[in-house]
């Protein structure tokens, strides 16, 4: 089973920027799709990037995109999310995981189990 650790999460000031980090274990990391996923309180979880196993294809939601960029280091069995322009409404804690197929990165309720997520609060 993989699991997910998260990190690099803080308090930043809006208009600021944070790098996340999230390093996965347990299965071939370079054959996985990734997703970056975040939990705002009083709401449901909700995809916010995803990235093709070799990286070439990502896919962003509405709300972050131009703001948000993902990458990945297969070498590293890491992937990122650098966040770019935050505004309060970004405040949430953001997770990662790994759907089968990147037309299933919208599944939330599909996975099987989360990391710990790192927390990001945005003041304005």
């Amino acid at each position: 089973q993989v699991q997910f650790v998260e990190s690099g999460g803080g308090l930043v000031q809006a208009g600021g920027s944070l790098r996340l980090s999230c390093v996965a274990s347990g299965s071939p990391f370079s054959m996985k799709v990734m997703g970056w996923y975040r939990q705002a309180p009083g709401k449901e979880r909700e995809l916010v990037a995803g990235i093709s196993s070799g990286g070439g294809t990502t896919n962003y939601a509405d709300s972050v995109k131009g703001r948000f960029s993902i990458s990945r280091d297969n070498a590293k069995n890491t992937v990122y999310l650098q966040m770019n322009s935050l505004k309060p409404e970004d405040t949430a804690v953001y997770y990662c995981n790994a759907p089968p197929v990147m037309g299933l990165l919208r599944n939330v309720a599909s996975f099987r189990s989360w990391g710990q997520g790192t927390q990001v609060t945005v003041f304005s």
